[in-house]
């Protein structure tokens, strides 16, 4: 499998550290609001990326952080943590809005996204003691100092190789074009331990050798990561957004503990926009998974969607493009009936679906091209309208539809009809031969609010979910 390492800046063949083990690190959702589109693209990726790695034969072993402490609103250390802002917001503890979030965030990725489940999923407040040892072990190596009435800070200028994985220009950086001093000693310093505000309680807060505080937003991964999966990890996944501050910093503090390189592989996603604009509260174009379906449209559509677009690639949500992935996988759903309604006469021409599975499973392998695996699944489908499904190739068929479940986390194994739905279609038939129009309409929308879509083609009338 190749994959294109953001370290190196090249696309290069997956060598695990112990295969067929492969371990993957993905950064989660920092839970104090609801999670919008854009949140979830990045997840739809890294869930094809986990399943491509099964596909090939890897032991996947994946861990996904929740960010429910640390994770302030500015990259400059300063601001209000997210977790109390959102408390504030509801009235609620920030432990509260935690749960309600994850719970949230829970139904929507593992019940209408349909992603796999990571093998691990702490919670950063669960780790505390771990990221406090991990602090104490960067303090005995001399990579700390304290400011006064703020925190404790990583030294950044002990590192030869900060800023690696974003390449970054320490000496071209001036105040506040990454961060502001704020007391530190260098631009690109960072905190690993935050005091408490004095004279205020936080929700969140923990006793530590520097004082009651909490721990800065970078720590987690590094502390949750060596705990769970080693020194080493294989893949470390996330957002382009977090490769020049939150990864630089992850890379800087681990590689000072074990001496090693953190993760072999660093793959990022691009962005997905709305109407080719940033999203936005201010500009009004956050929408949820909830507004996707309110309007009509099915959460696979959304996938479809995101899945169109490389992960590297800057995407871009409308509703007129949302409308046509949904028409494509209604397209794919009528086609993918054809099974419950195969031609009884032998055909001249058969699809072969081993070769077709594996163009699909060639393009993920290919840095997840998941565009032209969507081509392949398109060619084939398309090539099943057009030469029409024996009984002979049905399970053959069935098997491959199991394969782009599996591969690609879409789902174009619908149900059968019921005996109802069916002699339904049959007394459509007979009015649609006898032109009475009127009728056949009838029967048509009765299936429609059924959820059952009709097509008349050369071999006949077929249907499919919609």
């Amino acid at each position: 499998m190749k994959l294109h390492n953001t370290l190196t800046s090249k696309t290069d063949d997956l060598q695990p550290l112990n295969p067929p083990k492969v371990t993957v690190y993905t950064c989660g959702l920092t839970v104090y609001s609801q999670p919008h589109i854009g949140n979830w693209a990045a997840y739809i990726y890294w869930d094809v990326l986990v399943r491509s790695l099964k596909a090939i034969g890897y032991d996947v072993v994946r861990v996904q952080n929740v960010t429910d402490v640390g994770h302030l609103t500015s990259d400059e250390d300063s601001g209000e943590d997210k977790m109390e802002k959102g408390a504030k917001r509801e009235g609620l503890t920030a432990w509260n809005v935690a749960d309600k979030y994850i719970k949230i965030a829970d139904h929507e990725a593992y019940d209408l996204l349909g992603l796999l489940r990571p093998d691990y999923m702490p919670r950063a407040t669960e780790y505390i003691p771990q990221q406090i040892a991990f602090v104490e072990e960067l303090e005995k190596r001399g990579f700390t100092y304290t400011i006064a009435s703020d925190g404790l800070y990583f030294d950044t200028s002990k590192l030869d190789d900060y800023g690696k994985l974003a390449k970054l220009n320490i000496e071209g950086l001036q105040p506040g074009a990454r961060v502001a001093y704020k007391g530190k000693k260098n631009v690109t310093d960072f905190a690993v331990w935050k005091y408490s505000p004095e004279g205020q309680k936080r929700d969140m807060e923990w006793d530590s050798p520097w004082g009651k505080g909490f721990p800065g937003w970078h720590l987690e991964c590094s502390a949750m990561a060596r705990a769970l999966l080693g020194d080493q990890i294989d893949i470390h996944t996330g957002g382009i957004d977090h490769i020049p501050v939150h990864h630089t910093n992850e890379i800087a503090q681990t590689e000072v503990i074990t001496g090693k390189p953190f993760a072999k592989y660093w793959l990022h996603n691009s962005h997905i926009k709305v109407n080719g604009t940033k999203i936005s509260k201010s500009l009004g174009n956050v929408y949820t998974l909830q507004d996707i379906t309110d309007k009509g449209f099915s959460i696979e559509a959304y996938k479809l969607l995101i899945l169109s677009s490389h992960y590297r690639t800057e995407g871009n949500f409308t509703w007129a493009i949302l409308e046509a992935a949904q028409n494509r996988l209604n397209n794919y759903t009528r086609i993918a009936a054809l099974r419950h309604q195969p031609l009884a006469t032998q055909l001249s021409k058969q699809a072969d679906f081993e070769q077709a599975a594996l163009l699909i499973k060639k393009s993920l392998e290919s840095d997840l091209n998941t565009p032209q695996a969507l081509a392949a699944l398109s060619e084939t489908l398309a090539k099943i309208e057009e030469i029409g499904l024996h009984e002979s190739q049905v399970a053959p068929f069935n098997t491959y539809l199991q394969s782009v479940r599996d591969i690609l986390g879409i789902d174009l194994l619908v149900a059968n009809i019921t005996d109802e739905q069916r002699a339904m279609i049959k007394n459509r038939k007979t009015h649609h031969q006898a032109k009475d129009w009127e009728e056949s309409d009838a029967i048509r929308s009765e299936l429609k609010e059924q959820g059952i879509g009709l097509a008349d083609t050369a071999n006949g009338t077929v249907w499919y979910r919609l």
